[in-house]
């Protein structure tokens, strides 16, 4: 179906996939100052780490329920329920003085981004095929760059008030209803059920393994710089959470840069070599800042491991977007979501032992060790499918 406002409503789609990077990133800033503010805590280092990245683990568990739901009773109404929900649970916290119910809403948020991040990525892969699908995929990665940088920034201003005060920023979602009920069509899609059984949607598991597994990967290495720069900042000195707002920002907005390009990259290197590039970026990027003295060095380490952070999302989503077929793109679609909000979750529960034993330079360092072995793997591979194909050109 067309929608009679098409411009309206992919602008309003990729205004919706800000919320799902705002979910973590608008508090990250306020970290320290929450710590403090329940000082005395047993293992409060954990439980305040936890407060960015809890959403995570309930937008993995939820993602995949939500990619069934809307792939059996449509896009829209799941669509708007769970914005809705993101904004009462966003906004909850900041009203709140107990930490345990201030996760409870932290988790209710996470369902809620399972739902938006999932409809939102389907509606794009609905609407839209082949070259202009990879080129608006990238757009909503850019989007989600820039609102990195914007609420991370509003975060951290408004964190330097009070610890409460970015809770507020959640408010957000109420101003995009009335844009998603205006301008969101439900698509015309066929139904199915992925899955074994007769009359089944059969999916390219190798592939999709792959995809989720690296996207897991990916996003748990890129999780240490909301969850870990601002205690890393403050031993550098760095007191100021707008500065530590900006510093966070800055990979996220390099990535969304070339994430407009991101179309036209995956023309040139294809998924694999795309990989190998982004893994090497991010590498190099960590390296930097595990090494870094100074706030302009670590700043300037987010920016290189931005080139590659803002390729990771949208070769993803169009690679699993490609090989899915259309009435079970909702669940392949929500299985993304899963592996990359899992990942998000699992970062600072594998990352604390390693910060005890090497400290926070070091954990950075060892994930850029990671990232090259990565970046040289996919590397061989993209350099391996190439020579094959030039041996063996197409008839």
């Amino acid at each position: 179906m067309r929608s009679p406002h098409p411009t309206l409503r992919l602008l309003t789609l990729l205004l919706v996939s800000m919320m799902t990077i705002m979910a973590s990133a608008t508090i990250s800033p306020a970290l320290p100052r929450l710590r403090l503010a329940f000082e005395g805590v047993p293992g409060i280092d954990l439980w305040v780490r936890l407060v960015v990245s809890l959403p995570a683990l309930f937008t993995a568990m939820g993602a995949p329920l939500a990619g069934v739901l809307i792939d059996r009773f449509g896009r829209k109404r799941l669509l708007v329920a769970a914005v809705v929900l993101y904004g009462f649970a966003g906004t909850l916290p900041g009203l709140l003085s107990s930490l345990p119910l201030i996760l409870v809403c932290r988790a209710l948020l996470g369902l809620s981004v399972g739902g938006v991040m999932t409809t939102a990525t389907a509606l794009i892969a609905d609407y839209y095929a082949g070259p202009e699908r990879g080129m608006v995929l990238g757009r909503q990665a850019a989007f989600m760059g820039v609102g990195g940088l914007v609420f991370l920034l509003g975060g951290g201003l408004l964190a330097d008030i009070h610890w409460r005060a970015p809770f507020a920023v959640y408010l957000y979602a109420f101003l995009l209803l009335p844009l998603i009920l205006l301008f969101v069509s439900e698509p015309e899609a066929k139904r199915g059920t992925a899955g074994g059984g007769q009359g089944s949607v059969p999916l390219p598991w190798s592939t999709l393994w792959l995809v989720y597994a690296l996207a897991l990967v990916g996003m748990m290495i890129f999780y240490l710089i909301p969850v870990q720069l601002p205690f890393l900042l403050r031993r550098l000195g760095v007191g100021s959470s707008a500065l530590a707002g900006l510093a966070v920002g800055v990979s996220t907005v390099v990535g969304s840069v070339v994430s407009l390009r991101y179309a036209r990259v995956r023309q040139l290197l294809g998924y694999r070599g795309i990989m190998a590039v982004l893994f090497a970026c991010m590498a190099l990027g960590y390296v930097i800042v595990g090494m870094s003295d100074t706030y302009a060095a670590v700043v300037g380490g987010l920016a290189v491991s931005g080139l590659g952070q803002g390729l990771l999302t949208p070769n993803m989503a169009t690679w699993a977007g490609e090989v899915a077929p259309e009435a079970a793109r909702g669940r392949v679609m929500g299985l993304l979501t899963t592996s990359l909000f899992l990942g998000q979750f699992v970062s600072p529960i594998l990352a604390q032992p390693l910060i005890g034993a090497v400290g926070l330079g070091g954990a950075f360092l060892a994930a850029g060790g990671l990232l090259s072995a990565l970046a040289g793997a996919f590397g061989a591979l993209a350099w391996h499918a190439r020579a094959k194909a030039l041996s063996n050109p197409s008839p």
